[in-house]
């Protein structure tokens, strides 16, 4: 059995002290049940290395590269192509959907800010997050499929975040789009959009929306290339499927072999 553990899910918000409990006794157990463990970020690797010196594989996500054409969900929503700023989560609080459209709301501008995603389980903090006069702001709740890959393509900027998981496909995909890409800096986001994002911390999202607004056009397109560049050398499809492949082959023995092969795990190997 191979294991993906993905983020660190006890310490997300909606959890109460039982299931966080219950979750730390998961983590602890993932460490030696499987034959083989894989994270989808370096920042997690580190962490079981750290904290339980468990050596795993690191193996991420994988998005495509390029942007779609087409603009239906965009005119369904009532939003223009690069007119528009776009977040895209599970409406939960580590996911920080409130705070993203309160520090919009501080910015003097006539763009839009679409909120995209749903959380059956967070009622109480959607209605929170909808809570908002502001004719701006746009949540039409989760959209999937070529709707979902026609807001990443022709917004004005992507806004990322999230505090909690691992690699998350919703970064990656922004940035496979050309996005240009805000993100909360945290060791797993800035894992993947180092130098072809812009940063922010608890306190400053809405300083650096006014940054995109204000910097040159040639310095966002700059963003935009680096960010499509940064998937296409490190989140390519091809990458990921090679990598899971040669994890499994080597969990297989050899045809006619009845004796198991080593697996030969390294801590970042890549």
């Amino acid at each position: 059995m191979v294991l993906n553990v993905d983020g660190i899910e006890r310490k997300r918000e909606k959890w109460n002290r039982l299931a966080k409990g219950w979750y730390a006794i998961s983590e602890r157990l993932a460490t030696f049940l499987p034959a083989e463990v894989v994270t989808d970020a370096q920042a997690i690797a580190d962490y079981y290395f750290e904290r339980y010196r468990k050596t795993t594989h690191f193996i991420p996500y994988g998005a495509e590269v390029g942007k779609i054409a087409t603009h239906s969900a965009l005119r369904s929503l009532g939003l223009e192509p690069g007119r528009y700023f776009l977040y895209v989560s599970r409406m939960e609080p580590e996911n920080h959907a409130l705070e993203t459209r309160q520090a919009f709301e501080k910015v003097r501008t006539d763009m839009k800010l679409a909120l995209i995603g749903d959380a059956p389980y967070a009622a109480d903090y959607i209605r929170q997050v909808r809570d908002t006069s502001d004719p701006r702001i746009v949540m039409p709740g989760a959209i999937y499929g070529r709707g979902y890959q026609e807001l990443g393509s022709h917004c004005f900027a992507y806004i990322h975040a999230t505090t909690v998981g691992g690699t998350h496909p919703a970064l990656i995909e922004a940035m496979g789009r050309g996005a240009l890409v805000l993100y909360r800096d945290t060791p797993e986001n800035a894992e993947v959009a180092a130098g072809a994002g812009i940063p922010f911390g608890d306190h400053d999202l809405a300083d650096k929306i006014e940054q995109t607004l204000t910097m040159p056009e040639d310095e966002r397109d700059a963003f935009r290339r680096r960010a499509m560049e940064r998937v296409r050398d490190r989140y390519s499809w091809d990458v990921v499927t090679a990598d899971y492949e040669r994890l499994f082959l080597s969990l297989v023995p050899p045809v006619g072999s009845t004796a198991s092969s080593g697996s030969g795990t390294a801590r970042g190997r890549r």
